[in-house]
């Protein structure tokens, strides 16, 4: 799957000139070094570059002209010409007064209210990113396997660990079997259990992390469909999903961890699957979602003396 991604342009609609930028900071990790040159330089200077010719392009960033084609195919475009054109509306985009981009680096002598500004806009950067560079055929048919599903495992560490329990939680509310699994011996002595009809899930923005891809692997080895939640569309966890959600590439800093960019990447992909179960479960989760409120309610309620 990844590697077909990596090769060519595979046949879906390229990405909107406002997508672009998301898209190069997504993959970028996952290029060349020289493919990297080319994805920065557009995503840097998209007016310059869409008056550039493909060899103009390639003598800029000292690759070569099969270089650039093979970038804008990566990045979603049948072939140069179409990533000319997106960077030419990414450019009129730019220059219809939006605000200059705010840099979310925080020093540690930040006021406190800065802190909370930069940290605000870059929340919002990512859930941009994600939201743009999320494949929705790819969401639609986790959908659907997961809203079919006999059970669902869930795995996850370390901070990726709170979210399998968050979707994991929403998913029992609307009454489907799911188990969150952040013990890597019970995730895959768990994943032994599973067959065809089943699901499971891990989530791992490194896409690497082995105690995730262990039981995955085991999972996908039993006949389950396996659906992996990543910000390394071509990690080694990709190897054993048959759907993969990528998440934004976390920006890190001395005083910001990526895991509070990726926590907040994969929260926003666990909510539009849960939505996606729900909508498809509706006649059951409506019932199971409201009956959870009432048996919690007296607990949201002040008792009286």
């Amino acid at each position: 799957m990844t590697n077909d991604l990596k090769e060519s342009f595979n046949g879906d609609a390229p990405p909107a000139p406002a997508a672009l930028a998301a898209k190069v900071r997504t993959l970028a990790p996952s290029m060349t070094r020289s493919m990297q040159r080319v994805a920065e330089a557009v995503a840097g200077d998209p007016a310059g570059c869409a008056a550039l010719t493909v060899t103009g392009l390639a003598e800029l960033t000292g690759t070569s002209e099969a270089t650039v084609v093979r970038t804008a195919r990566l990045l979603g475009y049948p072939g140069y010409r179409d990533l000319r054109l997106a960077l030419a509306g990414l450019a009129a985009h730019q220059q219809s007064g939006r605000a200059p981009s705010v840099t979310a680096d925080i020093a540690v002598d930040d006021p406190i209210a800065d802190v909370v500004a930069k940290l605000a806009f870059d929340e919002q950067q990512t859930l941009a990113d994600t939201a743009a560079g999320l494949d929705t055929v790819q969401l639609g048919a986790a959908v659907a396997a997961a809203s079919t599903a006999r059970r669902i495992d869930i795995y996850g560490v370390g901070a990726s660990s709170l979210v399998a329990q968050d979707l994991g939680q929403k998913l029992l509310r609307i009454g489907l079997i799911a188990h969150a699994h952040m013990d890597p011996h019970l995730a895959v002595t768990n994943a032994v259990q599973l067959r065809s009809g089943d699901v499971a899930i891990a989530i791992t923005h490194s896409g690497s992390t082995g105690d995730v891809i262990e039981p995955l692997r085991v999972a996908f080895d039993r006949g389950a469909t396996t659906i992996a939640i990543t910000g390394r569309p071509d990690g080694p966890v990709t190897q054993y999903a048959d759907h993969v959600l990528t998440t934004s590439t976390a920006r890190e800093s001395e005083l910001r961890p990526a895991a509070m960019s990726s926590r907040t990447s994969q929260l926003l992909v666990v909510d539009c699957l849960f939505i996606g179960v729900a909508q498809r479960t509706y006649e059951t989760a409506a019932p199971a979602l409201a009956a959870s409120y009432e048996a919690l309610a007296h607990r949201h309620t002040p008792r009286t003396r």
